[in-house]
């Protein structure tokens, strides 16, 4: 079962993300509490679709540890969401539920030099390359749980 490990937040760029158990997401806003539901992250101020929130697959975060020895925690990754038990580059150009929230897989979230700094560890930009993680756009208003479970086909 595809599932939601854990959710992270920050309010302001490059503030360190925190774990919540539960976050209310709105359309075209993002996370509450989050940096892009205030406008106040890295690239709020630059238009764009997929920037309301992301997420990342824990077994990524696992085989960086397992194939290049890089341990980056959860929140470290900079994404809002980890989830297990998806494929989250299956859903690029699909809609897909977080509990009883809809969203919409825009793009990849492919890793960044602001990564690399942030974690104090360049090898993480070739360890992540396609699988960094999704951007999405949120459809409907809701609370997202860890836990909750992840869905797709509807």
């Amino acid at each position: 079962m595809a599932t939601v490990v854990s959710i992270h937040v920050a309010p302001e760029a490059g503030a360190p993300m925190r774990e919540v158990q539960s976050v209310r997401v709105v359309p075209g806003k993002g996370l509450e509490g989050d940096r892009y539901f205030s406008g106040a992250g890295s690239f709020s101020q630059n238009p764009g679709s997929g920037r309301e929130v992301t997420l990342i697959e824990v077994e990524a975060l696992e085989a960086l540890e397992r194939e290049l020895k890089l341990i980056i925690g959860k929140g470290e990754s900079r994404r809002n969401i980890v989830t297990r038990g998806v494929a989250l580059n299956h859903l690029v150009e699909r809609d897909f539920t977080v509990g009883d929230v809809r969203l919409r897989g825009m793009r990849l979230c492919e890793p960044c030099q602001s990564l690399a700094k942030s974690t104090g560890q360049p090898g993480v930009l070739p360890g992540l390359i396609h699988r960094g993680g999704l951007r999405c756009e949120i459809l409907s208003e809701g609370l997202i749980r860890a836990g909750d479970a992840v869905g797709f086909g509807e």
